[in-house]
């Protein structure tokens, strides 16, 4: 199973490695990973396995979303069906 997790707010050090930390706190592995600088914010977003997640997922979203509080960044993680399902025409 998949999940994306989308990361926006302004740019600062540390958020790729603040992310990627709690991903593997939690057991998540980030499979692919595309980030980049717009005007001086930063936007990321990742494809994570999350077969071996050692919460339940819905715990996984409300501390990705508190991490990116706590940064001043919105970070929303997503299961693939739901993504999957919202972008299907």
């Amino acid at each position: 199973m998949k999940a994306v997790i989308s990361v926006i707010g302004k740019d600062s050090v540390g958020i790729i490695a603040k992310v990627s930390t709690e991903c593997a706190a939690c057991g998540v592995n980030i499979c692919d990973i595309s980030q980049t600088i717009l005007n001086g914010y930063f936007t990321m977003i990742m494809i994570a396995d999350i077969s071996d997640i050692n919460i339940p997922f819905t715990d996984f979203v409300d501390r990705m979303a508190t991490l990116g509080t706590a940064n001043s960044l919105q970070i929303q993680a997503m299961h693939e069906d739901i993504f999957n399902s919202m972008h299907h025409i």
